[in-house]
């Protein structure tokens, strides 16, 4: 089976790949935690984040928006002294600032997902790539929602995390056309 170049570069990946990346995801809690693992990203590589993707879960709380946003100075230091994920005091604090943003999108729209799945009007965007190197790191659609993002007080959103969190959350199918999964999340999309 044919796959999207980039998951064969480890077993890690690969799984992610298969399983996870490009399919829609409206569950508020999954979508906080891509927001604060793509966030922790930056300037990283995506593997080095899912390799410390379960110590994050622990670190974070699983990622409850509402625990996460009353995390005092010494959470955070206990999380700047955590090995298992990225120690770095700005992407700590984003997350804190970034979970009392997002439950503040809840409470004005219901719910984060009503919200970030209004920028692809409800739907994802299947795009048509031939290979890994037509995909952009960025479009007008992640400029729009990190600019808006940033209004409502968000860190760690700029227009290219935007972009992989659309990517992660199924908001874009940027699978290469001859990748097993396009086609599978294409048609699950559609039915």
């Amino acid at each position: 089976m044919k796959k999207c170049s980039w998951a064969l570069s480890s077993p890690l990946e690969e799984r992610y790949h298969d399983l996870e990346w490009g399919v829609p995801v409206h569950d508020d809690r999954l979508l906080f935690e891509f927001l604060i693992l793509e966030g922790s990203q930056a300037g990283l590589s995506w593997v080095t984040i899912l390799k410390k993707r379960e110590e994050y879960k622990k670190a974070f709380d699983n990622f409850e928006a509402g625990t996460i946003a009353r995390y005092d100075n010494d959470k955070i230091n206990s999380l700047l002294a955590n090995p298992g994920i990225v120690r770095n005091k700005l992407k700590i604090n984003g997350a804190v600032i970034n979970a009392a943003a997002f439950l503040d999108v809840q409470e004005s729209f219901g719910s984060f997902d009503e919200y970030i799945w209004l920028f692809v009007d409800g739907r994802p965007l299947h795009n048509a790539w031939k290979t890994a190197g037509d995909i952009p790191v960025s479009t007008r659609l992640s400029e729009l929602m990190s600019k808006d993002l940033k209004k409502r007080g968000f860190k760690f959103v700029g227009s290219t995390i935007c972009y992989a969190f659309m990517q992660a959350t199924g908001m874009v199918n940027d699978h290469t056309v001859d990748c097993f999964r396009y086609a599978e999340i294409k048609k699950a999309c559609t039915s």
